[in-house]
């Protein structure tokens, strides 16, 4: 495809950036001749990978980036199919999408919304890219979602957990495969309780962007709920390196628990700093001190080292699961890269076969034909068990995993132990619910 192929099938108009965060809004436009925007002509389609190659969670965007261009093989009919042999649909056939090769381009998005926005753009502008997946950033995924929904292009999410994303910010454009916030909450405080008592006093540090407010106001609800104490929650900035200076106060504030509403690089450096402050070493209240990490990733846990053991907090996947789906993506990723994925990885992976299928049932690369495919969607085969697509703001709902820092560490890549499989049915929630109150889904927008 040429770029006047792009520039006249999808004009991107405007795109101005004005001040720290603060996206002016993009206006796209379409020609009378195109059905929807980028609709491809030749004998391939584009489909963009926006991660983060730089910043604060670059580990977890490059792993990214290795699935799915293992997606795009397996897409392609290369190396050994994967999860297209485990898929429940069996709609994918291994020769691209509708007969078209797939190929992809690449983009930074630095974890800044504007950087991620940018690099979206000019996929889509300048590529001609129908479809973009990544993130690993709530803040970013609302930002490319919206862009998405404006360029008349789907947009898969990557690795994004705040509510937001699927609640106030709910596009029709847009799907999540990842779990979120309220569900993190419904099912940690169960095992909280259990382990720890009901009588605790917690102390929260929050990066100060919509995913941690979220992921605070779920753990201080679900927590409370169960008869915890919130003592204080203090943000943080998502560029901190060093936390030490938040660290300190919690020593002198009545708390026994510190739940560090952190991921990627940001955890590893403050639980590096709370176990520097001999915070497990302490008893308070006549209880040991515990520490809780409500999102973990095992790219995450291996930065942390000794420092997470006994740790407790849940996750999206594991690749220590046992269903088909699961060994069928382990076994692909592991023979190709000489790892195990992390679960950022296998929901970026399972997003891109996820849009390539709903194509293939559709019968069109057409937006409003992908969405009317995945809406209410139910399927297994790609990780974690029977899973849906709710038609109403297009959360992904399947079990739910709580885990914990392994204790006792057989090799490299065995960081995490899975404590619980919490059942879907656990950390369902009503489409109206008010941690997912405000905003309008809206209609499908082809772009033409």
């Amino acid at each position: 495809m040429t770029k006047s192929d792009v520039t006249r099938r999808g004009v991107l108009k405007s795109g101005a950036v004005a001040g720290a965060g603060v996206a002016l809004p993009t206006i796209f436009t379409a020609s009378s001749a195109a059905a929807y925007t980028n609709e491809p002509t030749g004998g391939s389609v584009t489909l963009g990978f926006n991660v983060p190659q730089t910043g604060p969670y670059a580990d977890e965007g490059n792993d990214e980036l290795l699935a799915q261009q293992l997606a795009v093989e397996h897409l392609n009919g290369e190396g050994d199919g994967g999860c297209l042999n485990t898929f429940t649909s069996k709609a994918l056939k291994g020769n691209g999408i509708l007969g078209k090769k797939v190929e992809f381009v690449t983009g930074d998005t630095q974890t800044k919304s504007d950087a991620a926005r940018a690099s979206a753009k000019s996929m889509i502008e300048k590529d001609g890219a129908i479809m973009i997946n990544g993130g690993s950033s709530s803040g970013v995924a609302v930002a490319v979602q919206g862009l998405c929904q404006e360029a008349g292009v789907i947009f898969m999410a990557g690795l994004t957990h705040a509510n937001d994303t699927t609640g106030k910010d709910k596009k029709a454009n847009g799907f999540r495969h990842f779990f979120n916030a309220y569900m993190s909450g419904a099912a940690l405080a169960p095992v909280l309780a259990a382990e720890m008592g009901k009588e605790r006093r917690a102390y929260h540090l929050t990066a100060d962007y919509n995913w941690g407010w979220t992921q605070e106001e779920s753990i201080v609800a679900s927590t409370e709920a169960m008869g915890w104490e919130t003592v204080n929650t203090v943000k943080t900035p998502l560029a901190s390196t060093d936390f030490s200076s938040y660290i300190a106060p919690v020593l002198n504030s009545g708390a026994d628990v510190l739940v560090l509403n952190h991921y990627g690089g940001n955890m590893v450096n403050s639980l590096t700093n709370a176990i520097q402050f001999g915070l497990l070493d302490k008893v308070v209240n006549n209880k040991d001190f515990k520490i809780v990490v409500p999102l973990y990733s095992e790219l995450m846990a291996a930065g942390a080292g000794e420092n997470i053991k006994g740790v407790l907090g849940s996750m999206n996947w594991n690749w220590q699961l046992q269903d088909e789906g699961t060994k069928a993506f382990v076994k692909s990723f592991g023979e190709k890269y000489g790892k195990p994925p992390s679960n950022s990885a296998q929901t970026c992976y399972a997003q891109v076969l996820l849009y390539a299928d709903a194509c293939e049932r559709a019968g069109t690369f057409n937006p409003c034909g992908v969405v009317e495919a995945l809406e209410g969607f139910e399927f297994d085969g790609l990780g974690n068990g029977k899973t849906l697509y709710r038609a109403d703001d297009h959360q992904c709902f399947k079990d739910v995993l709580v885990v914990r820092g392994a204790l006792n560490p057989t090799n490299a890549y065995d960081t995490l132990e899975i404590v619980e499989v919490t059942p879907v049915e656990q950390v369902t929630y009503a489409p109206d619910h008010p941690m997912f109150a405000g905003g309008d889904l809206g209609k499908c927008n082809p772009g033409a």
